[in-house]
């Protein structure tokens, strides 16, 4: 059996089914306790619907932009898994740099799939699962001492608040950025590239979105994600 037949393999899809079924239902239990939480604190319907517009006009648009990281880790990965992880746990930059590490591990690419097998796909999951499930157990016994200490630092002091999301995001930064300017082969070319693209795109959509053009704040994340798409066609063209 080869990488994508087992990709594609009916077994995964009844098992991700069942999986996006349970978290629907979780979700939707949910809702329903918050709202009679909510009634039964004295708000009203209006008002809670109110907040459910905003919800989902505030969540709507950048959703698009997981819809194509779908698409795009489809074609790497078959239908089924992408599925999963980007609607449950995952994120597009996580889930191809952990698989482009894995298939690198056996001597291919992620140019080169045809050639895997089925267990270079098991494996392919196997570390995208475990790479990411650490965080999850440990999330619930250590976010709210975190989150209570940020609290506390700001209080104290306003700077380190500052200090401490700057340096959280020049962290993720290193791990997900840095990697591609090391990259000196015509796909890291035409990677850094794109990234210098989305950047350039993201820093202009933020200049725009003053006054009347404010709602384009909203679309800044699916804007520079799509026409970020767009130009690595173009810089794939002009370099191979």
């Amino acid at each position: 059996m080869s990488f994508f037949d087992a990709a594609n393999h009916w077994l995964i899809y009844v098992l991700v089914s069942i999986g996006v079924v349970f978290v629907s239902a979780f979700c939707l239990i949910s809702m329903r306790k918050s709202w009679k939480r909510a009634r039964a604190k004295g708000w009203s319907n209006e008002k809670l619907m109110n907040l459910v517009k905003m919800t989902v006009s505030a969540t709507f648009v950048p959703s698009l932009s997981v819809v194509i990281g779908v698409f795009s880790l489809v074609a790497l990965l078959g239908v089924p898994w992408p599925w999963w992880r980007l609607s449950v746990v995952g994120s597009l930059t996580y889930e191809t740099m952990a698989a482009d590490m894995t298939v690198k591990a056996i001597g291919l690419d992620l140019t080169r799939l045809s050639e895997a097998k089925a267990e270079h796909f098991v494996l392919v999951m196997y570390v995208m699962s475990l790479g990411i499930m650490g965080g999850m157990f440990i999330s619930p016994f250590i976010t709210k001492s975190i989150h209570l200490g940020s609290m506390k630092m700001k209080a104290g002091d306003k700077r380190w608040s500052v200090l401490g999301g700057s340096i959280f995001f020049t962290v993720i930064l290193s791990v997900f950025v840095v990697p591609i300017f090391l990259n000196f082969t015509t796909a890291g070319v035409v990677q850094m590239l794109t990234f210098i693209t989305s950047l350039v795109i993201t820093i202009g959509l933020n200049r725009i979105a003053v006054g009347r053009w404010a709602f384009l704040r909203n679309f800044t994340l699916a804007l520079s994600l799509i026409l970020a798409m767009a130009s690595s066609v173009l810089w794939s063209a002009l370099l191979t």
